[in-house]
């Protein structure tokens, strides 16, 4: 991935230790205290750039790795210990503030019912009508860029969760993500149908290209996917997250192409769109009765973290899209950088 700019001390101070053959010793010395300190300071864990940016970086080492950065950063204790320390706080944010109420029966289809009423009462501004109908092209690309944080990288963090689940939630899971892949063919994984948007926009489809303008609530939904799928103890978690996408998908991907067609754009530049219309009307049966209600028959225990692993996507989410169009609202970009669609 290209390496972003720092955003405050402590990015900073772990893009200095992992880009630098010099750093070690003091810097990750001081590292624990730098956290404490930008922790306890912090108004909102979910809105801090700094920590959000530290905090994607520290999850990026476990997958495509970052531009100068070695290796052997991966499964540094000292960094695994602050990714640990901000992990930790952020889970705890998202726990304090959703609440599941009554859980219903441990049963396939209790979990699935529970699933869909979570996913139908889901609030918050509609980006995808707000897409579809009002838009403009700058406000398109602004979009864009958003979604390659994910999109460029889509089914890589959920699909930790294949080796620490069995039976008929780990088929349903390989289901879905298989056709996140492509079914095998290079060209039809939707990250590289995602590129081809871009590209047919003019906007850089390199992997962390648009990192800089960024904001922090962006970063922190595509760390809640990172916290979830790497980590054993929330597998239940990672499932349901992944349920609340693909249950959520197809009708926005439906308005998302329409948008784009509003403004002329080929059908190569919304076959990623459109291509989410077919796919997740059928992974939404799949992931809420054989990935999800499977899994919490397996695992009973699992049922509150599959819940909650669905609600804290569709929270994180919200926020997203509510920060997004509140500066859409006030004539403002919705990237951190003035007028910036960063362009190939």
């Amino acid at each position: 991935m290209k390496q972003p700019s720092a955003r405050g001390p402590v990015s900073e101070l772990v893009l200095g230790i992992i880009t630098s053959p010099e750093a070690g010793g003091a810097a990750l010395a001081g590292l624990p205290d730098a956290v404490d300190e930008a922790l306890e300071s912090s108004p909102d864990l979910l809105f801090d750039d700094d920590l959000q940016l530290t905090l994607f970086c520290l999850f990026e080492l476990h997958y495509s790795g970052i531009d100068g950065a070695s290796t052997d950063w991966e499964w540094n204790p000292g960094l695994i210990g602050a990714r640990g320390k901000i992990a930790a706080a952020m889970e705890q944010r998202l726990r304090r503030d959703i609440a599941l109420g009554e859980l219903p029966a441990a049963t396939s289809e209790a979990v699935a019912g529970e699933l869909f009423r979570i996913t139908g009462e889901a609030g918050g501004p509609s980006m995808s009508r707000f897409v579809a109908k009002e838009a403009t092209d700058e406000q398109l690309r602004e979009f864009l860029i958003n979604k390659s944080i994910y999109q460029l990288k889509e089914a890589d963090p959920h699909t930790f969760t294949i080796p620490r689940i069995a039976g008929r939630a780990k088929a349903a899971l390989v289901e879905i993500q298989a056709d996140e892949y492509g079914g095998g063919r290079p060209a039809r994984m939707h990250s590289a149908l995602f590129a081809k948007t871009l590209r047919e926009l003019n906007i850089d489809d390199t992997y962390g290209a648009h990192l800089d303008t960024t904001p922090a609530i962006t970063l922190a939904s595509n760390n809640l996917m990172s916290l979830f799928g790497l980590s054993r103890r929330l597998r239940g978690a990672a499932v349901g997250h992944l349920a609340a996408y693909e249950m959520t998908s197809s009708q926005p991907n439906r308005l998302y192409s329409r948008g784009f067609k509003r403004h002329g754009y080929s059908e190569e530049a919304r076959e990623y769109f459109d291509e989410h219309v077919e796919a997740d009307a059928v992974h939404e049966q799949i992931a809420a009765r054989d990935m999800a209600g499977g899994l919490v028959e397996a695992e009973p225990e699992l049922l509150g973290d599959v819940l909650f692993g669905a609600a804290a996507a569709l929270y994180v989410d919200e926020l997203m899209t509510v920060q997004i169009m509140e500066a859409w609202a006030g004539g403002r970009t919705a990237l951190l950088q003035s007028g910036a669609a960063s362009t190939a």
